[in-house]
């Protein structure tokens, strides 16, 4: 018998995605060695497939959106589950009917509770009473939101949002997708990195610690949504996503997990799933 040859995890990586884009590929070690450092790495929107497959497995991702109990039997070894709850009613019968199949497993890391919440429909007391119920059964258990700025990407402000004062929430994540092509209030047609370092120094100065955020990889582009510019948001290429990353990693050096948006497609856009395979290289090497 012939014994194989036990490939790198880089390679068990870029043989996987050969196999979903049909295009050989290869990095060198570095590829993205100026992202941000963490064990985690995070891509929601259709992480389960009907079949009971783990696409984004293949790029390296190893925490899992999912909604369901069920589809925690699918998850491969070694991935985590982020269980996607977007309640923000407070601690009501529904909410723990909810929450209760995932009490106490061991494949879970946390509960993402909602996606930029307004604090006007949203009382922070309601994602703090939910978050301390969370901790509370469920000890180990992480609480996690995307923060939504107030204003506007080009002058971001969280004053007045989601802290861990006022939500006792574990992690908070910052999405300021830099690629767009804008109008107002200031003209752009490419990408604005400063987008990301004025979004860190205004959830600090909100009252968001450092240690707290979550980076947000902008993965995606076009499609019918509009972004806060009055433009729409492009596609990152590979140059420019790593600029994405190492911006990242001179704000936020090892976060908790890092989370790329989006591996599904959301309102046609191109997300990460269908993304060219020079960006999906760039994941890939960062996760492996």
């Amino acid at each position: 018998m012939v014994m194989g040859i036990r490939k790198p995890r880089s390679a068990i990586i870029c043989t996987a995605v050969a196999a979903i884009t049909g295009i050989a590929i290869s990095w060198p070690a570095s590829f993205a060695s100026a992202a941000p450092v963490t064990g985690l790495h995070y891509a929601p929107n259709g992480d389960i497939s009907s079949s009971g497959a783990y696409p984004p497995g293949a790029l390296g991702f190893n925490m899992a959106d999912i909604s369901a109990s069920w589809m925690l039997a699918y998850l491969p070894k070694g991935v985590k589950a982020l269980v996607w709850l977007g309640d923000c009613g407070g601690v009501t019968s529904s909410f723990r009917s909810q929450v209760h199949p995932f009490l106490g497993r061991s494949r879970v890391w946390g509960f993402y509770l909602m996606d930029e919440p307004s604090p006007g429909s949203c009382p922070a007391a309601h994602l703090k009473a939910e978050s301390d119920w969370i901790h509370a059964n469920d000890p180990g258990a992480k609480t996690f939101i995307i923060e939504q700025t107030l204003s506007v990407s080009s002058h971001p402000n969280y004053t007045g949002g989601y802290t861990p004062r006022n939500s006792d929430i574990d992690y908070y994540g910052l999405d300021p997708y830099p690629c767009r092509n804008d109008t107002y209030p200031v003209p752009l047609d490419g990408c604005n990195y400063r987008y990301i370092t004025m979004a860190v120094t205004a959830a600090e100065t909100a009252g968001i610690p450092r240690a707290d955020i979550v980076p947000v990889y902008q993965a995606f582009g076009g499609g019918s949504s509009g972004d806060d510019g009055n433009g729409s948001y492009i596609l990152p290429t590979a140059t420019q996503e790593r600029q994405i990353m190492s911006t990242w990693r001179g704000l936020i050096a090892r976060p908790a997990f890092d989370y790329a948006y989006s591996w599904g497609v959301q309102s046609g856009d191109t997300a990460l799933s269908d993304a060219p395979a020079s960006l999906q290289q760039v994941f890939a090497a960062n996760n492996g």
